[in-house]
């Protein structure tokens, strides 16, 4: 089977449409003129309104020039949020298939395997104009690129050009993508994904023999790569971890509100509860909603004011990181638990306790594929404690490590927030080429603790990157961590848990069917703020439509330096910063009560990058 590419991102830089002459002068009617002066460029839809652009039309009615350029571009801005909503229900229609800017061929589904997982595994046959003959060098290792199952679809490690799938393929790798459908199977379990995803891995070693693969795992797909690294049969090839926590307990209670927010809600009965209201389904929107919540200012606020400052440029560009944000997947009831009870609030992962299945206990110590991590200090869903902490937590000492005969490579962005690791070009272009540029250098190192540094000469352009090595002491990565308190949650869930399975859960069960969770899942806020928008849902926005698309065909744009425009801009950027000002007082406040309720476990509070001052916690 092979797909068509269903995202058309447009190229960074990328010049705006030619501008098209306005109408002509209207001959005088009275007595001779000067030549009239030459016509002004009238501006198309997505065109820049530069120093010469100005409005030269006059406003309708009695119409400032600022208030007619405000009324258009808030009808652009709906129309733009109409568009969203119909993707997203046509995307839904077409059973969210991934979002990838590269042709592809379906290799194996794993719904189809004895022990059946709703997972697939994609070999990428076109990139651009460039088939697989045209860019692939057989010598080269094949790169598995594994996208997180985390509330939303698959299609973040490629869903453009310079992404993790298009550097791979830049550099002649064979590329395989591993997807997962809406849908999870009946019973689904993490053992089914595990023994599935070593399936995949088993074939694409088959399919190029002598050159072990690389394992690239984004987020939530990190843990499950390192499981596959960690099992009981093992695997050979380098593993590379994108913002993929690891060490659940490491960091101050600060860096990480979402984990409070799961200890001060109870722990894992809450998810539990959600799946069985879902019929046995946990809804991916209630995730999306989490990721949301932890900053506010950007997600419900700046997102939508940058969106309406720039209608005439940036309604694209949103439309294509929407289409992929509003897809949201289910994980099945066994699923949610196993991950809440053994990753987030157990931290088993880190411990060596782990239990896969009846016979396989999960163990990091068994690794000996060379590791790469990349973390950044910026995000605030797995920061760097999370990413960097087990290992020195699982070493002793550096000569622990190199006893081991283990080789692991770090490497940290000072200010990219969680998704910018996967889905910015600047960081495809830089961090991520460096990475695929680096691998045999990095098997070729002696075993040990390196943090990778690039030099960049060019300021973002790959063409002269110099990539070294520093050695580090596993007594650098110390970081600061709330163990006891945690551990006091993971009982509390414990109770929780078992309590709410034995009294609530089979009368939940009992009164749920699949009408009322299907019922639920439409009137979750992440869907119905969106779907609101749509014609389909609301007649108005026929007249939206209708306004926008004459709007197109003759708006004259505001200049940028215009007084009104920038005061606007600072106004918007005020309100920014207040929701932002608000966010951290509400994460204080968490932290406060944490505290309270479950006392703090004070450590050396060490960031994870050697010679560093302590970790910040405020992760903008």
């Amino acid at each position: 089977m092979t797909g068509s590419p269903h995202l058309k991102v447009a190229k960074p830089g990328q010049p705006a449409p030619a501008a098209t002459p306005a109408n002509a002068v209207a001959k005088a009617d009275s007595a001779p003129r000067p030549p009239p002066r030459p016509p002004r460029p009238k501006a198309k839809s997505g065109a820049k309104a530069g120093p010469g652009l100005v409005a030269s039309a006059k406003p309708l009615g009695g119409a400032t020039p600022y208030a007619q350029d405000a009324f258009e571009r808030w009808v652009l801005f709906l129309d733009t949020l109409r568009r969203r909503a119909d993707n997203m229900i046509e995307h839904e229609r077409q059973g969210m298939p991934p979002l990838l800017d590269f042709d592809y061929e379906l290799l194996l589904d794993a719904r189809t395997f004895d022990r059946p997982a709703n997972y697939a595994l994609l070999r990428i046959t076109r990139a651009g104009e460039a088939c697989w003959e045209d860019c692939v060098d057989e010598t080269k290792p094949p790169v598995i690129v594994i996208d997180p199952r985390a509330g939303h679809g698959p299609g973040i490690g490629g869903f453009k050009h310079d992404s993790e799938v298009g550097m791979a393929m830049h550099e002649g790798h064979p590329v395989y993508f591993v997807i997962f459908y809406p849908e999870p199977m009946p019973g689904q379990t993490l053992a089914d994904v595990h023994y599935a995803l070593r399936d995949f891995v088993t074939e694409v070693a088959r399919r190029h023999p002598g050159t072990a693969p690389v394992l690239y795992g984004n987020c939530q797909a990190g843990w499950a790569v390192t499981l596959l690294a960690a099992d009981c049969d093992g695997l050979n090839g380098p593993v590379v971890l994108n913002g993929s926590p690891l060490s659940y307990w490491s960091g101050e209670a600060e860096s990480s509100p979402m984990r409070m927010l799961g200890a001060l809600s109870g722990g894992a009965w809450a998810a539990h509860m959600i799946a069985d209201l879902g019929d046995g389904r946990f809804d991916g929107a209630w995730l999306a909603q989490n990721f949301e919540s932890l900053q506010p200012e950007k997600a419900i606020w700046e997102k939508y004011a940058n969106l309406f400052a720039h209608a005439d440029t940036e309604s694209q560009r949103f439309l294509d990181f929407e289409r992929w944000w509003n897809g949201y997947y289910t994980l099945s009831r066994e699923e949610i638990l196993a991950i809440t009870e053994n990753l987030f609030i157990g931290n088993r992962l880190e411990q060596g306790k782990m239990e896969l299945d009846a016979h396989c206990t999960i163990d990091l110590y068994k690794i000996r594929n060379p590791i790469i991590i990349f973390a950044s200090e910026g995000d605030n869903i797995t920061p760097p404690e999370q990413a960097l902490g087990w290992i020195a937590r699982l070493y002793p000492d550096t000569e622990a490590l190199k006893a081991a005969g283990q080789r692991i490579v770090y490497m940290t962005h000072p200010n990219v927030g969680h998704l910018g690791i996967f889905v910015s070009g600047a960081v495809a272009r830089l961090q991520h080429r460096a990475i695929l540029e680096s691998l045999d250098a990095v098997e070729a190192l002696k075993p040990g603790l390196y943090e990778m540094v690039i030099a960049d000469s060019t300021k973002g352009k790959t063409t002269d990157l110099s990539v070294t090595f520093e050695p580090r002491a596993v007594a650098d990565l110390r970081v600061a961590s709330d163990a006891a308190a945690l551990k006091q949650v993971a009982q509390i869930s414990r109770i929780n848990e078992a309590a709410y399975s034995t009294f609530v859960s089979p009368w939940l069960r009992a009164a749920t069917s699949p009408a009322s969770a299907e019922a639920l899942r439409a009137m979750h806020p992440m869907r119905w703020t969106r779907t609101l928008f749509s014609e389909r849902v609301n007649p108005w926005m026929a007249l939206v439509k209708t306004t926008a698309e004459n709007l197109r065909d003759t708006r004259i744009p505001l200049p940028e330096d215009h007084p009104a425009i920038q005061a606007e801009r600072a106004a918007l950027a005020r309100a920014g910063d207040t929701m932002g000002a608000w966010r951290k007082g509400r994460d204080a406040w968490l932290a406060h009560v944490f505290g309270a309720l479950y006392g703090e476990d004070q450590v050396d509070k060490t960031d994870t990058r050697a010679g560093h001052s302590a970790a910040a916690s405020d992760k903008e």
